[in-house]
């Protein structure tokens, strides 16, 4: 008997220039304020605005507090290591991206 193997993939397409507010990110993560402001304090998140209350956030936001939030929660990374990881995983997919790129212009595609 053949066996199948079928991979479930979950995304969710977030256009780079949404603007959502510290409560619409809080919303959409399911999380506190308390928390992203401590991300935003530990350089995880980069705010446009001065106060929490303007703080406006732009579609990267919402993947970076994601990734930071299940960094801490499945790893058990405290602010900073999660505020570093989050930094490496995008400093790694980035080199990746630079490396197809490379590898396509050699090889002619």
């Amino acid at each position: 008997m053949m066996r199948t193997t079928v991979s479930v993939l979950q995304c969710q397409v977030v256009e780079e220039d949404i603007e959502m507010s510290l409560g619409q990110l809080c919303q959409a993560c399911g999380t506190d304020h308390r928390l992203v402001q401590q991300l935003v304090a530990h350089g995880v998140l980069q705010p446009r605005g001065e106060v929490p209350q303007a703080w406006i956030f732009v579609g990267d936001s919402l993947q970076r507090t994601r990734t930071a939030l299940r960094l801490m929660h499945d790893l058990e990374l405290n602010l900073p290591g999660a505020a570093l990881a989050v930094d490496l995983l995008e400093q790694i997919e980035r080199l990746q991206r630079e490396l197809r790129t490379l590898t396509a212009a050699q090889s002619g595609g």
